[in-house]
């Protein structure tokens, strides 16, 4: 969490509360979670979900993999979804190509989170781009884009 408020807001009078995982990387706690932080949106709080839709260090990150673009795919069709977002979110790992993208769910679950506390929003692609050579997205729930300037 340090690294991209760092970046975002390197203002110290921003006050960022991290919020650990639960034992056992849980898809649906995390997005139980979530819901329970929902309320705090309407008071201004905003909910930041850092990780990376590819995190697989031992699969290197040299050059484009199928597998790699095909979960990077099924992320993208299932953020915009509210309807059928947190389920999908719970059988993540059924996905093609979950596990060769995510070996382990540490990078997947602050995603689960952010979602929880969107349920029912629809998502955004904020970014969808590439970090060497294998694909990364950005989803954004709730805020518009032309609101992101008000953010102070």
């Amino acid at each position: 969490m340090f690294v991209p408020f760092k970046v975002i807001w390197p203002d110290p009078r921003i006050p960022p509360v991290q919020q650990s995982m639960c034992h056992g990387w849980d898809p649906a706690q995390h997005l139980e979670i979530g819901q329970a932080l929902r309320p705090l949106r309407d008071e201004g709080v905003l909910i930041v979900g850092s990780g990376q839709t590819y995190h697989n260090l031992g699969g290197g990150f040299c050059g484009g993999e199928p597998a790699a673009d095909a979960f990077d795919d099924w992320l993208r069709t299932e953020m915009v979804q509210p309807e059928t977002r947190d389920d999908a979110l719970i059988r993540w790992v059924t996905a093609p190509g979950a596990r060769h993208a995510q070996p382990e769910e540490d990078r997947l679950l602050p995603l689960m989170v952010a979602a929880g506390a969107a349920s029912g929003d629809p998502g955004h692609i904020d970014f969808h781009g590439q970090a060497c050579g294998k694909p990364i997205s950005g989803f954004r729930f709730g805020i518009q884009a032309h609101d992101q300037q008000h953010i102070s």
